[in-house]
């Protein structure tokens, strides 16, 4: 399997949307996962490669540059832009802001689950941190 091909141009979130608005610390592309950076308080891509970046607090809504708005879904329903498998669990890959599904996490990276497909074109959002790291 391979991280999801998302089309940014696609990413919508869902009527129960509960969403958050910050400044962006790198680009980013809509349908990425991010995390709120603690140190500069700036949304940054979430890389289960990566040291520090280990987290997802959302998934972007739209593209912005670096010190632009950036809109960001927390949970619930969203129109990932992507082909999905219903009933299948996503989770953070080691792609710097991508996600995967489980199948691709490899000893070393956290096991971090972004949602599970509703359809094949809804990812349902509820992210989860048990804060384990593959053997």
């Amino acid at each position: 399997m391979a991280d999801l091909s998302i089309n940014s141009a696609l990413v919508v979130g869902g009527t129960n949307s509960t969403r958050d608005t910050g400044t962006a610390g790198e680009t980013i592309t809509a349908g990425q996962s991010i995390y709120l950076d603690a140190t500069t308080n700036k949304w940054m891509k979430s890389d289960n490669n990566g040291t520090g970046t280990r987290t997802v607090h959302g998934i972007s809504l739209n593209g912005a540059s670096l010190n632009q708005p950036v809109s960001i879904h927390k949970s619930g329903d969203i129109t990932i832009g992507a082909t999905l498998v219903a009933g299948t669990d996503y989770w953070l890959s080691g792609t710097a802001g991508g996600i995967c599904p489980r199948a691709d996490l490899v000893a070393g990276m956290d096991t971090i689950q972004i949602g599970i497909a509703k359809s094949t074109t809804v990812l349902s959002v509820d992210i989860q941190d048990p804060g384990v790291t593959l053997a």
